[in-house]
C-alpha cells in the first residue's frame, strides 16, 4: 500500500486548499479512506472519512460545513476540499486507507498552515 498526499501549503484565514492523496497497491474501490490531522503538541485526530463507494461520509464537528471529502475510484485518488480555513486548521494532514483485510496504511502527510 502506498499513499502520497499533496496540495498543502500556506494560506490566509478564510482561504481554501484542496488536498489530494494518490493511492496504489491495493483494491482502492473497496477501501475506506480518511483524512486525519495532527497539530504540534496534539494527538492525531480524524477530520473526515468516506466509504468505498463514496456514499457515506463523516466529518469532525470543527470542520463540518467547511471541508468536503471525495474520491475518484477511476483514478485511485481521494481529496479534501478545505474552505473558510482558520488558524486552528493548521496541522499536518494525513490520508489513510483501510483495506478489506482491515489493514490501515498512512501517507507521509502534507503541511497546512493557515496564517496571515
Amino acid at each position: 500500500v502506498h499513499l502520497v498526499e499533496s496540495g498543502g501549503g500556506l494560506v490566509q484565514p478564510g482561504g481554501s486548499l484542496r488536498l489530494s492523496c494518490a493511492a496504489s497497491g491495493f483494491t482502492f474501490s473497496r477501501a475506506g479512506l480518511t483524512w486525519h490531522r495532527q497539530a504540534p503538541g496534539k494527538e492525531r485526530e480524524l477530520v473526515a472519512s468516506i466509504s468505498g463507494g463514496g456514499v457515506t461520509t463523516t466529518y469532525a464537528d470543527p470542520v463540518k460545513g467547511r471541508f468536503t471529502i471525495s474520491r475518484d475510484n477511476t483514478k485511485n485518488m481521494v481529496y479534501l476540499q478545505m474552505n473558510s480555513l482558520k488558524p486552528e486548521d493548521t496541522a499536518v494532514y494525513y490520508c489513510s486507507a483501510t483495506t478489506i483485510a482491515r489493514v490501515t496504511s498512512w501517507g507521509q502527510g502534507t503541511q497546512v498552515t493557515v496564517s496571515r
